[in-house]
């Protein structure tokens, strides 16, 4: 699944974002470009030409994925694009990686293509492998009658999902549709962060086939196993510079080696140098016995790189999108758009970011811990504190009294001086004051008074509430119901015996005005 990056035309033999800026036949990324024999990405720039055709050893090129598959991170290897190198690596790297480790493509002689971006040798083929995709989506001469329009509807389909072979004619092989092609649907524009790390900072990130933890217990035994593949050399010290968990059981380690010189200093190894001799056939396959399943750097990008890379749209992807993709980054100076081809770049971003997530979810059920204990640590220091200031409050009176006696025992049997008549008059006038209804002790008893009705009220209001379950309210109301059509009953019933009532007495009225009448 390739992706070309500028040039349109199909790579070869890729699965991740490799290189931006020539089509790669052997790399192990998505390819934005020319072709190549091997992977050639963002180099060193030090001739003119951008992603030229080279035949250095196989890279992973510089973009979103490296060696692995999807988008890795911005920025695998950088490599010369463009110029001839045959100077090697200089004398700082003489004793250490340049010759004891041999760093191939580095003292090897690259060989570049004219041209802006190295497509001119490759125009006709594009041009051909553009009318042959038109030939096979609309007039195939496969077999020459209507079942021609058949099959062009079924390599329309397969052009749609991105897989499959169109044929068209006898004479001419089959096209390959892949998921570049640009009539693929499964297609979508993401953003990725962009690398920070600068190429001196030496940070390359080896993806291990392993647990976090598993990584952490074993650390240690990990840079000596690393020290020995890189050559064992004295002068070279492996350090970790971090490890984080990645989906399905794997995790990224980074690393930078350090090389000290005979004369004390020590200076870090370049990231593009580390990680081109790593890339070796003989390094790789000791690497993958320690079970690094990938490797790759994230270098920062150059302001021309970076306007290179926003200018021109991926292959397949419609140049609208890419600049409403541009549009709606939410951080342009931190994110650039990355396309996404398939389901399974889908896939590997959504379980990125369900790691990422738990990761925060993790962090922040730490904060949460963490805020929890200083929040009954601040509140075991207040009850501290109001204990300290009752017990420096007692003690403060404990002394005044002390002072007092003291005071006393030494005035006693001298007269009352000068100053202290002055002062017990100062304190009567106060207490005068004090004791005077219109003056101060009115308006302490209107204070004292306001103080205890808010006590009252805020005592009245902090009592508890209770609250009553909805089916046992329901439950409650219909009881007073039935208990109310009880005495309503009961009501009417005495209603009706007291009727009763006034109609015996009457009738006894009555029958004894008649007797009464009678006798006499």
């Amino acid at each position: 699944m390739a992706f070309s990056f500028g040039g349109g035309a199909n790579t070869a033999g890729s699965s991740g974002f490799g290189s931006f800026g020539a089509k790669t036949t052997a790399s192990t990324g998505f390819g934005f470009g020319t072709t190549t024999t091997a992977a050639s990405g963002f180099g060193s720039l030090a001739a003119p030409g951008f992603g030229t055709t080279t035949t250095a050893a196989p890279s992973a090129g510089f973009g979103f994925g490296a060696t692995g598959t999807g988008f890795g991170g911005l920025g695998a290897a950088n490599t010369t694009a463009g110029a001839t190198t045959s100077t090697g690596l200089g004398t700082s790297l003489g004793t250490g990686l340049g010759t004891g480790l041999g760093f191939g493509g580095f003292n090897t002689q690259q060989q570049t293509s004219g041209g802006l971006f190295g497509q001119l040798a490759q125009a006709p083929v594009q041009s051909n492998q553009l009318i042959n995709t038109a030939s096979a989506l609309s007039a195939p001469t496969l077999l020459g009658d209507e079942r021609d329009a058949i099959l062009a509807k079924w390599n329309q389909l397969q052009a749609f999902w991105g897989t499959g072979k169109g044929y068209f004619n006898n004479s001419i092989p089959p096209v390959d549709f892949t998921q570049e092609n640009p009539f693929c649907r499964f297609k979508a524009v993401g953003f990725s962060c962009i690398p920070g790390s600068k190429d001196e900072d030496g940070l390359v990130i080896l993806a291990f086939n392993r647990k976090e933890d598993d990584i952490r217990n074993l650390q240690q035994q990990l840079v000596e196993a690393l020290h020995k593949v890189l050559g064992g050399n004295q002068t070279l010290t492996v350090n970790v510079e971090g490890v984080k968990a990645l989906p399905d059981d794997q995790t990224e380690v980074l690393i930078y080696v350090v090389e000290r010189s005979p004369n004390g200093t020590s200076k870090r190894i370049p990231a593009t140098t580390l990680f081109n001799y790593v890339e070796q056939a003989n390094i790789k396959n000791q690497l993958l016995q320690l079970g690094v399943v990938r490797t790759l750097t994230r270098t920062e990008l150059s302001p021309a790189q970076l306007k290179q890379l926003l200018q021109n749209p991926p292959a397949g992807v419609d140049p609208i999108i890419w600049e409403q993709a541009k549009v709606d980054n939410p951080d342009a100076e931190n994110l650039i758009p990355v396309p996404m081809v398939g389901f399974k770049e889908l896939l590997r971003r959504l379980k990125i970011q369900e790691q990422m997530t738990k990761q925060h979810q993790t962090r922040m059920d730490i904060i949460s811990e963490d805020i929890s204990e200083l929040q009954k640590n601040q509140a075991t220091t207040v009850a501290k504190i109001a204990q300290y200031r009752r017990k420096l409050m007692d003690l403060s009176h404990r002394v005044l009294q002390v002072l007092i006696k003291q005071e006393i025992q030494r005035k006693s049997g001298y007269a009352i001086q000068v100053d202290e008549e002055h002062l017990r008059v100062q304190l009567d006038t106060i207490q005068s004051e004090l004791n005077a209804p219109t003056q101060f002790k009115g308006r302490l008893n209107e204070l004292m008074s306001q103080v205890r009705m808010q006590n009252h009220f805020g005592a009245s209001r902090s009592e508890e509430r209770y609250s009553i379950d909805a089916d046992l309210l329901r439950e409650i109301k219909q009881h007073l119901k039935q208990q109310q059509e009880g005495l309503s009953h009961l009501i009417s019933v005495v209603k009706d015996d007291v009727e009763d009532i006034k109609l015996i007495e009457h009738g006894l009225h009555d029958s004894i005005h008649t007797r009464g009448g009678t006798f006499s």
